[in-house]
């Protein structure tokens, strides 16, 4: 079970780095440094580190107030495209790493598609067709509602990783359908 859960949480950290790079993070050093919930191997203690934590709140900030300014707000988007990927990489590899039967390098390469999905999902679809259906004026609330997913999907994801995992699975159950009846009503 502990295998499990790990992974969950390994995939809901992931999932979260893909709309903020820096929470997921942020939430893990700071558990890992003042709570039990998580206990991290090294090299991946270095996140609980008081100078990693801080330069993880100056991160979110920079990168929360990047994303509400028109303009700015895509070139931030076109720069994480990197860091993202990279955030969900680490994250997985962190969290799935308490649970030792984890290869690091699955870990890596799984949290670097999780995150790389969601980003591209959010930069390349759902933020375009905002700024292009709303003039850019719903990009701050789809940007402030991103943030709350985001820290929520953290939190959920270390607290009660089942309820993660179990969304996850019917989110990648009902995206399968729907490409599915997409492709269908396309070929007829």
């Amino acid at each position: 079970m502990e295998l499990l859960t790990g992974i969950f949480t390994a995939f809901g950290l992931s999932a979260s780095a893909g709309l903020n790079a820096y929470i997921p993070l942020l939430l893990v050093g700071l558990l890992a440094r003042y709570t039990n919930l998580i206990n991290l191997n090294s090299p991946w203690d270095t996140l609980a580190s008081p100078w990693i934590i801080l330069m993880l709140c100056l991160l979110v900030i920079i990168e929360m107030v990047a994303d509400k300014v028109p303009a700015v707000n895509h070139v931030n988007d076109l720069i994480q495209t990197i860091i993202r990927p990279a955030a969900g990489a680490i994250a997985f590899a962190a969290s799935a790493n308490v649970v030792t039967d984890v290869n690091p390098v699955l870990a890596l390469a799984s949290g670097l598609l999780i995150a790389g999905s969601v980003h591209v999902a959010k930069a390349g679809a759902v933020r375009p067709m905002v700024t292009a259906t709303t003039g850019g004026v719903g990009n701050v609330p789809v940007s402030i509602a991103e943030d709350i997913v985001s820290t929520v999907l953290s939190i959920l994801a270390i607290i009660v990783p089942l309820l993660v995992g179990t969304l996850l699975i019917v989110f990648a159950a009902f995206l399968i359908y729907w490409l599915y009846r997409r492709s269908n009503r396309e070929t007829t």
